[in-house]
C-alpha cells in the first residue's frame, strides 16, 4: 500500500470546522446514535448505526460516510462539508452523482473534553483490528481497546520530549502533543506516518516529528523524558501483517524494545509498552520478564491475561480473516502456530503493561505481578504514584518507618467478613475502590493501625497504642509489624504524611 493516494492535510483546519459544527463528535455520536448503537460499533456490527442515521440532516452524512463507509448524494455531502477543498486533498472521492470516504475518520474524545479524530485506512475504525489482516500488509489501524489500554496508563506529566515509537494512526503522539513539547513519533510503515499527519492535522494538534524507521533506528542516540509504544507484539510464524506482526522470533521484538529503552531515557523519563511474552517450558515468567530489564531502570510489570497456545492462535487466526478463507489454508496457517510454539517450548502467551523509569538506583525495584482484576482507567497517576512508593521504601529502613507518619489513602474501605451473628470477624479486607482497586487481608493490628491512621501520630506510636489495648509487648509488636506496613504502602494503601496533617 503506498501514501499517494491518501489526503493531503492542507485544508484539515476547514474539514474539522465542518466536523465541529455538525456535532461529528464522540458527544454527538453518542446522542445521535444512542449506547445501544453506539456500543455495537465497538463490536463491528453497523445496522444500528445505519438505522439510526436514516435522517438529512448533516450529521448523519457525516456519520455514514466517515465512519460507516457508505455513498452519500452528491448534494448531501456539499451540505455537509467544504466538498471542494476535500475532493481537492483527497478526504473525499465523486463516483457520478454520489461521493464515498477515501479514509476512515472517527471522533475521538480526548481526556479534558478535547474534540480529536482518529484517521485510519477504509473499514479499520469501526470495531478496531476486526478482520483487517484481509486488507494488505501496510493497512494502519484506527483506534482500538489497546490503544486506549496503552493511552490510560500513561504517565501524564509535562514533559521537554517525547516518543511514540510504531505510531500507527498517531492516537499516543495526539495525547503525547498536550503535555510534550517536542513530540517525535516514528514507524517502519511509512503510510503510517502519513495517517499520523493527518490525525494531528484534523485534531487541530501540533505537527510531530515524524521518522521511518524500524524500533529505535529512526532517533539514534536522541533521549526522550517519555517513550510510549504500542508495538506490533504478536507472537507469530512470520511478519504477514505489518501492524502486528513484529518479523522477529517469539517475543524478541517485545524483548528488544525494553531492552534497548534504558539508553535512550533521560533521568526520571518513564518507557511505556504493551507486550506479549511466552510462557516457557521450564521458565518462570516473571524471571523472564525481570531479565528484560535494563540496567539503570526501575519496573512494573503486570500482566492482565494469559492464553494457552490454541486460544491464542485462534484469536489472531480470526484477526486476520483467516478463519473465513478456505479451510485446508486455515488449518495449515493454524498448524504452522503450533508449529512454531512447540518448537520453542511455548506453553501459554502472557499480554500486559511494561514501565520502565530511568532511576540509576543501585538496588532497582523490579516488580513483576499478575493482576487480571478489573481497574479504574485512566492509571496515569496511579502508575507514577507506585515508583514513588518504590522511591520512599528503598530509603526509608524499619527504624525510619516506625518514626514516619502515614495516612490513609482515598477512597480505601474497610470490610469485615465473618459468618452472619459472628461476634468476631473471620478477618478484615482492606479494598482501594480507585487505581488498581487491590484488596488485601489485614490482622487486628493492621485494621486497627489503618483505622486511626490519620497522619497526626508517627507509626511507632501508633504501634505502642495498640500493643496496650491488646496487651503486647510493644517492642514485640514493633520487631514483627514493619514488613506487613511495608506491603500497606507498597501497594497504594498507606501514603507517607508530613508530621501533624490529616487525612
Amino acid at each position: 500500500m503506498s501514501t499517494t493516494s491518501l489526503p493531503a492535510p492542507d485544508h484539515a483546519p476547514r474539514l474539522r470546522d465542518a466536523f465541529l459544527a455538525a456535532r461529528f463528535t464522540a458527544d454527538g455520536l453518542l446522542d445521535l446514535l444512542g449506547a445501544p448503537a453506539y456500543a455495537a460499533l465497538a463490536r463491528s456490527e453497523t445496522v444500528p448505526a445505519l438505522r439510526a442515521t436514516r435522517g438529512e440532516g448533516a450529521l448523519e452524512t457525516l456519520v455514514r460516510l466517515f465512519l460507516l463507509q457508505r455513498p452519500v448524494a452528491y448534494g448531501r455531502a456539499r451540505d455537509a462539508l467544504p466538498l471542494d477543498a476535500c475532493l481537492a486533498d483527497g478526504w473525499v472521492v465523486r463516483d457520478g452523482d454520489e461521493v464515498r470516504a477515501a479514509v476512515d475518520v472517527r471522533p475521538y474524545g480526548g481526556p479534558e473534553g478535547q474534540d480529536w479524530f482518529i484517521v485510519s485506512d477504509l473499514g479499520c475504525a469501526v470495531g478496531g483490528a476486526g478482520g483487517a489482516g484481509g486488507q494488505g500488509e501496510g493497512v494502519v489501524l484506527g483506534v482500538g481497546g489497546a490503544s486506549t489500554t496503552l493511552a490510560g496508563i500513561t504517565v501524564r506529566t509535562p514533559v521537554a520530549s517525547a516518543l511514540d515509537l510504531g505510531t500507527g494512526s498517531g492516537i499516543q503522539a495526539l495525547h503525547a502533543a498536550q503535555h510534550a513539547t517536542r513530540v517525535t513519533a516514528t514507524d517502519l510503515n511509512p503510510r503510517a506516518l502519513h495517517f499520523t499527519r493527518l490525525t494531528l492535522a484534523l485534531s487541530g494538534a501540533p505537527e510531530a516529528d515524524l521518522r521511518e524507521g524500524s524500533l529505535f533506528e529512526p532517533v539514534a542516540s536522541d533521549t526522550y523524558d517519555l517513550i510510549v509504544s504500542n508495538p506490533p507484539f504478536v507472537i507469530s510464524p512470520g511478519a504477514r501483517l505489518t501492524y502486528r506482526d513484529g518479523g522477529m522470533g517469539g517475543d524478541d521484538l517485545c524483548r528488544s524494545l525494553v531492552q534497548q529503552a534504558g539508553d535512550r531515557l533521560n533521568e526520571g523519563g518513564f518507557a511505556q509498552f504493551l507486550a506479549n511474552w511466552q510462557h516457557v517450558e521450564g521458565e518462570d515468567w516473571q524471571e523472564r520478564l525481570r531479565s528484560w530489564v535494563p540496567r539503570g531502570c526501575d519496573a512494573w510489570i503486570v500482566q492482565r491475561e494469559v492464553q494457552d497456545i490454541t486460544q491464542y492462535a485462534e484469536l489472531w487466526l480470526r484477526d486476520s480473516g483467516d478463519h473465513r478463507s478456505d479451510p485446508a489454508q486455515y488449518a495449515a496457517r493454524y498448524d504452522a502456530w503450533l508449529d512454531e510454539f512447540e518448537a520453542r517450548k511455548t506453553k501459554a502467551v502472557g499480554f500486559g503493561w511494561i514501565t520502565l523509569r530511568k532511576s540509576g538506583a543501585d538496588r532497582p525495584s523490579i516488580v513483576a505481578e499478575e493482576w487480571p482484576h478489573p481497574v479504574e482507567q485512566p492509571l496515569g497517576d496511579a502508575v507514577r504514584a507506585h515508583f514513588d512508593r518504590q522511591d520512599y521504601l528503598r530509603t526509608h529502613d524499619d527504624a525510619a518507618l516506625l518514626c514516619d507518619h502515614f495516612r490513609l489513602a482515598p477512597e480505601v474501605v474497610q470490610e469485615q467478613v465473618g459468618l452472619p451473628g459472628a461476634e468476631d470477624p473471620e478477618h478484615v479486607v482492606l479494598r482501594q475502590n480507585r487505581g488498581m482497586r487491590r484488596a488485601t487481608k489485614v490482622d487486628t493490628v493492621g485494621a486497627g493501625f489503618a483505622g486511626v491512621c490519620d497522619g497526626t501520630l508517627s507509626a511507632g506510636r501508633i504501634l505502642d497504642a495498640i500493643a496496650q489495648l491488646i496487651d503486647e509487648d510493644p517492642v514485640l509488636l514493633r520487631d514483627r509489624t514493619p514488613q506487613a506496613l511495608r506491603l500497606l504502602v507498597e501497594e497504594g494503601f498507606l501514603e507517607p504524611a508530613d508530621p501533624g496533617t490529616t487525612a
